[in-house]
């Protein structure tokens, strides 16, 4: 088996055209908040930290003077880029890359993003120094992410799942994870909020192109979770089979 890095190139570069046309991707509540909370004035340079099709990066362009987009996968930043075409959007582009190693001189960006990318960092560590790094003091670090429950079961039992779908899957964090995560990197972190994210299972495991024997786990898993986690999750198995996960948005401030 090879790296996280290279796990993540196999599953997303194949699935690059899935993630364009993601409604939750495109358009997802926590989008919305993650870029009010920037607080854009029209002039900041931000970098967005596995962009995938860059629908974060283009997001934020409408409000900030330059977006630089970076993905590991070489095919994410391919679409994204012809995406940005598309709407005519002239600030920002996009570029492959680590997010453990970020090609840029300290204190580069005013304000660094990561949505919905952060459980699959290998070493999430040397990303948040990373993003710690880039940052010019005062500047801002905004992330949204798939957030495991603070109840272990329930977190043993999402990470599984996430694992069963998709091999490039590391860790869903906890909150209380998160914020001691960012406090060790030398942020100034605080939760702004939490959404609901209602998954459809069959599109789900679809756009991932998951196998049909881990398919097949993922049903039996699901039908026989116990009524706690069948709560916590609202899973439902009578077609269409869903289940509902947390997402949660954070915002951290490094110090001035």
């Amino acid at each position: 088996m090879g790296s996280v890095t290279d796990q993540v190139k196999q599953q997303f570069g194949a699935v690059a055209e899935a993630y364009v046309n993601s409604s939750f991707h495109a358009n997802g509540p926590d989008l919305a908040l993650l870029v009010e909370t920037a607080h854009f004035t029209g002039s900041e340079c931000v970098i967005d930290l596995g962009c995938g099709p860059g629908h974060t990066a283009m997001a934020c362009a409408r409000h900030a003077g330059r977006v630089i987009g970076v993905d590991v996968t070489p095919e994410m930043v391919v679409a994204a880029t012809a995406l940005a075409a598309q709407r005519h959007l002239d600030n920002v582009e996009f570029r492959t890359g680590n997010v453990e190693s970020l090609p840029f001189v300290t204190g580069s960006f005013d304000v660094v993003t990561s949505r919905v990318s952060a459980h699959h960092y290998s070493d999430i560590g040397r990303a948040l120094a990373e993003a710690f790094r880039v940052l010019k003091p005062g500047g801002l670090f905004l992330i949204s992410d798939t957030i495991a429950p603070e109840v272990n079961e329930f977190d043993t039992f999402f990470n599984t799942v996430e694992l069963l779908r998709d091999p490039s899957h590391v860790r869903n964090h906890k909150g209380s994870d998160w914020m001691r995560l960012l406090r060790a990197a030398g942020f100034e972190p605080e939760m702004v909020g939490h959404f609901p994210l209602t998954l459809d299972f069959a599109d789900w495991v679809k756009r991932m192109q998951t196998p049909p024997e881990k398919v097949a786990m993922l049903r039996q898993l699901l039908s026989e979770a116990s009524p706690q986690a069948r709560a916590a999750f609202e899973i439902r198995t009578e077609d269409p089979w869903s289940f509902t996960i947390p997402i949660g948005v954070m915002r951290a401030a490094k110090p001035g």
